[in-house]
């Protein structure tokens, strides 16, 4: 377990009953025994790119931004601009440097693994129970670039429900708003594209380069030549694909929320009830945000300074501004942090150059935004308020907040204060900091509602592992996003569904207060938080649950 030096953590895990954890152990060996490969002719198609100085398909320019040459009249205005434009350049030569130093350890690894028949990622946890690859560099839990050099050593036969899936997949990857699509939709933007994909994956660099407008350029290639080999076959669904498949939660997070709190309007926005098309929970606030705006633009800018700040963003409320926040607020995201993302998205849109301006935008965009997450979601905030309750009544007491997962993985938050302490050696006096003994009842506090609900969606992960791995199927995790052969994502989707809702039969909520007040008796905490009446069994029927 990644413990990152927690003394509360480790002593925990060196005392609990192994039997507890024996889920938790066997999933970690189902992981590890994943068998991975490396993509010998996209590794070809990385290396000639690379090779050629990089700079396409996300990967970073081998070259230096020049720096700019000094003016040759000393105009003090002239010169503060030169020196701005020296240290822009030395910032991105840095970035630059790292990214290829990056890019290079990934490359080494595929290099010398390319000849090997098979190879496996021993997998680890952090203390929320959330899994990693051990290996630091490439692995599937990686970029783009990572999860298009790697493919499953097992072949499995598409059959016909794979060959489908295969086209699903490569829709999902090229993106764009596709993979928002029904899944007709989707099938019918690949039979429209079936030229684009075919030379793709005989021209990947001289072509017309149509994977390169993907959102997953790599991965979109990878799945270009499994699905151009499939189709040129004698028979496709004989065909025998090497290529991971992945479901994707929708917004999985607010799925679990949804769960917990049973609400009615939450769960259809989250994909838990069956529709036509997966509903879209990003474009749903970019919507509310940009409703807010435009009432707020119209107002007296006099008497309702934000209203000028509402006129400049009209424009530039879009889904991809909003999203980010909205993923993270279920996991904590505070008023700063979505500052600073919108701030960026906006920057990304180039059209506010001065800075001042941008600043006090994204400041008015996170508060528009939040507010309009709240609006939607409603309940959610309310668990989520009761959980920082809960820790906070804990940790007041000088106490980490401990829970136990549902497959039995015991949990403490390490968040202490920390203390000072020096060590005289005979050269100097060092000042270090290491664990204190108070908690940090702040970060105890809003830590607690994304590290629990990380919790659960890892036992969703594990619950889904153990019954995969029982039906025969070869499974790989990345947190909410579940992968296996094109063939079985049928089966995989059933179970995927089964045990989120035997997760969520559970009491879940019920046994967290009982554990507290087991755990800490004398404190008073605070009551249940209302919920709906959300008939879980409707999770079996949703196509878009994970999609």
């Amino acid at each position: 377990m990644r413990t990152h030096g927690s003394r509360k953590q480790q002593d925990v895990m060196k005392n609990v009953n192994g039997a507890q954890m024996q889920k938790v152990f066997e999933t970690l060996d189902i992981l590890g025994n994943t068998k991975w490969r490396v993509n010998r002719r996209m590794l070809g198609v990385v290396e000639s790119i690379w090779a050629g100085g990089g700079n396409i398909a996300g990967l970073v320019d081998c070259k230096d931004v020049p720096k700019p040459d000094k003016p040759p009249v000393e105009d003090l205005k002239l010169i503060q601009e030169w020196k701005c434009s020296v240290r822009k350049a030395k910032k991105i030569n840095l970035e630059r440097h790292s990214l290829r130093c990056d890019t290079e350890l990934k490359l080494s690894v595929a290099r010398k693994m390319k000849d090997e028949e098979g190879f496996y990622y021993p997998h680890n946890l952090d203390f929320r129970g959330r899994a990693y690859p051990m290996h630091p560099h490439l692995n599937h839990l990686g970029s783009d670039l990572c999860r298009g050099l790697l493919e499953f050593a097992e072949g499995r036969p598409l059959g016909k429900s794979g060959l489908r899936w295969l086209k699903i997949h490569l829709a999902n990857l090229y993106a764009g708003g596709i993979e928002k699509h029904s899944y007709d939709g989707r099938l019918g933007f690949i039979e429209d594209h079936i030229h684009d994909i075919f030379d793709s994956a005989d021209h990947p660099i001289n072509g017309n380069r149509w994977w390169l407008t993907a959102e997953d350029p790599f991965q979109c290639l990878a799945a270009c030549i499994n699905l151009s080999e499939a189709l040129r076959s004698s028979s496709p669904n004989s065909f025998i694909s090497h290529l991971p498949i992945h479901q994707d939660g929708s917004c999985n997070g607010l799925q679990h929320y949804a769960a917990l709190g049973r609400d009615n309007l939450e769960a259809a926005a989250v994909n838990l009830v069956a529709k036509e098309k997966p509903a879209d929970v990003y474009t749903e606030i970019a919507v509310r945000v940009y409703d807010i705006m435009r009432r707020d633009s119209n107002k007296d800018p006099d008497t309702f300074p934000n209203a000028l700040l509402a006129k400049v963003l009209l424009g530039q409320i879009d889904r991809k501004l909003v999203k980010q926040t909205v993923m993270t607020s279920v996991y904590g995201v505070t008023y700063i942090g979505a500052r600073e993302q919108i701030k960026r998205r906006l920057g990304e849109k180039g059209l506010i150059t001065d800075d001042r301006l941008l600043y006090a935008a994204s400041c008015y965009a996170a508060k528009v935004t939040l507010a309009a997450l709240g609006e939607v979601f409603e309940a959610a905030r309310g668990i989520m308020g009761w959980l920082g309750d809960c820790a906070k009544v804990i940790a007041c007491e000088n106490q980490a907040v401990r829970w136990t997962t549902p497959l039995g993985l015991p949990v403490v938050q390490p968040y202490c204060k920390t203390e000072r302490y020096q060590i005289r050696t005979s050269l100097q006096l060092l000042a270090l900091q290491r664990e204190g003994s108070a908690v940090s009842v702040k970060k105890q506090r809003s830590a607690f509602p994304p590290n629990f609900v990380h919790s659960l969606d890892s036992s969703h992960m594990m619950m889904t592992a153990l019954a995969c791995n029982d039906a025969g199927l070869c499974f790989a995790g990345v947190h909410d996003s579940f992968w296996t052969h094109p063939c079985d994502v049928e089966k995989m989707n059933q179970i995927l569904r089964e045990k989120f809702v035997e997760l969520y039969n559970m009491p879940i909520l019920e046994n967290l207060l009982e554990g507290f007040q087991t755990t800490y008796p004398g404190l008073a905490f605070p009551p249940l938080p209302k919920r709906g009446d959300f008939d879980l069994q409707k999770v079996l029927d949703s196509p878009y649950f994970f999609n």
